[in-house]
């Protein structure tokens, strides 16, 4: 085995379909139902919220992914721009967010394609083949992602289809009251579902012409998915209702019922199968690249460095992160998942905005401003994710921080 580099095996295409299959996966047909919850019908003023604030840290990591085209994402731009510890920061917030992402994917995968009692064994028996497809080579990863992402999209025209021209009972029913506080908490849940769009920095090792390849992917694959979000969430709304979406375990499933037919329940069942496969694939080579960065340096343990001399790709660091993820899916539930993922990756991208504002002007792509914003959304979502979302996010970030602090007292 080798501790070389990866092989520059994507184009534009591939990277775009990366992005989508990161972002049109799990969230969309999880994570509007805790939105609802939290805001009513006042979720799509928290989807622009977290549009808004995902395109601000898009920017941020299309033009920091020009300048340092590596493996690892923010964890490598925070280590240049701001410091070793700022770089470890963002490295630790995007492998525990993204390892909890993970899960409630695997979970929404299952969820949609089995009954409630086989919902666990087939969630984890669905990490273990994608971590097998990831070790087998990126180019493999784009292509069954391309796959799924089309069977994707197919199954969201179905539902937003059925979404805007038949109405269930809930659909009168009054949601809860909307409040800035419940808003806020619902652009929280739903940056979740708009996670994916930098994807593609972290393979920034593996991708063509990364300097103008990684910015279009990235800006391009976001627009792409802002459309089908908006188009979703008011068809939703208009099948079910606030109070109705909220109540939903499968709400684009639920969205299917309102037709009294057995078919769109079917096609939407097999797309958010394939959405949330598509996400978890891609997940889990974009964090294995985070890990192999930080191994490299030393910030995770060297043992996983080495790179497949066939394959071309760091089969140990997926190999390990295929495990913790089994474990999580045994343990954790899909609400939990969902806020745990986004306080790790808000923190993530904080990291890449100031990243993002101290870039010199030959390096900046886009207006300054959107750095400042998007780490002022991070720090509101962070603070309006339930309370345990945030003390476990705390916690596990604590736990990284002493890991790297003891680490270094032992190498001095």
């Amino acid at each position: 085995m080798t501790n070389g580099q990866l092989a520059r095996r994507l184009t534009l295409g591939d990277a775009v379909v990366i992005g989508l299959g990161s972002m049109i996966g799990a969230g969309i047909f999880s994570a509007f139902s805790p939105a609802a919850a939290a805001a009513g019908a006042g979720l799509l003023v928290g989807l622009l919220i977290a549009g808004f604030i995902a395109f601000c840290n898009a920017t941020s990591s299309a033009q920091l992914a020009a300048q340092y085209p590596t493996s690892g994402g923010t964890y490598v731009y925070g280590r240049e721009r701001l410091g070793e510890w700022p770089g470890f920061l963002a490295g630790w917030s995007f492998v525990i967010g993204k390892t909890a992402s993970s899960a409630a994917m695997a979970i929404t995968f299952a969820t949609y394609a089995v009954p409630a009692a086989w919902v666990k064994p087939v969630a984890i028996l669905a990490v273990a083949a994608l971590t097998v497809v990831n070790t087998l080579g990126v180019t493999r990863t784009a292509l069954v992602t391309r796959i799924l992402v089309a069977v994707s999209l197919l199954a969201l025209t179905v539902a937003v289809i059925v979404g805007f021209t038949h109405t269930s009972g809930s659909a009168s029913l009054p949601g809860v009251p909307i409040t800035l506080y419940g808003v806020l908490q619902s652009a929280g849940f739903l940056f979740f579902a708009f996670a994916g769009y930098a994807r593609v920095a972290t393979m920034g090792e593996e991708v063509m012409d990364p300097s103008r390849t990684i910015p279009r992917a990235i800006t391009t694959a976001l627009a792409i998915t802002l459309v089908v979000y908006a188009l979703v969430a008011v068809s939703a709304l208009h099948a079910l209702g606030p109070a109705g979406l909220a109540s939903a375990t499968a709400p684009l499933g639920a969205v299917a019922d309102a037709t009294g037919a057995a078919w769109p329940g079917v096609v939407i069942a097999i797309g958010a199968s394939a959405a949330a496969l598509g996400a978890l694939l891609a997940m889990i080579a974009g964090i294995g690249r985070t890990a192999l960065a930080m191994a490299r340096t030393g910030d995770l343990p060297s043992w996983l460095a080495p790179v497949h001399p066939r394959f071309r790709v760091p089969y140990r660091a997926e190999l390990v992160l295929g495990l913790v993820v089994c474990i999580l899916v045994a343990v954790t539930d899909l609400r939990g998942a969902i806020g745990f993922s986004s306080f790790g990756v808000l923190l993530y991208y904080l990291v890449a905005n100031a990243s993002a504002w101290t870039q010199s002007r030959d390096h900046r792509r886009y207006p300054r401003f959107l750095a400042a914003a998007g780490a002022v959304g991070c720090v509101v979502l962070v603070a309006a994710l339930p309370v345990g979302s945030i003390v476990a996010g705390l916690g596990v970030v604590a736990v990284g921080l002493a890991y790297r602090w003891v680490r270094l007292r032992l190498v001095r």
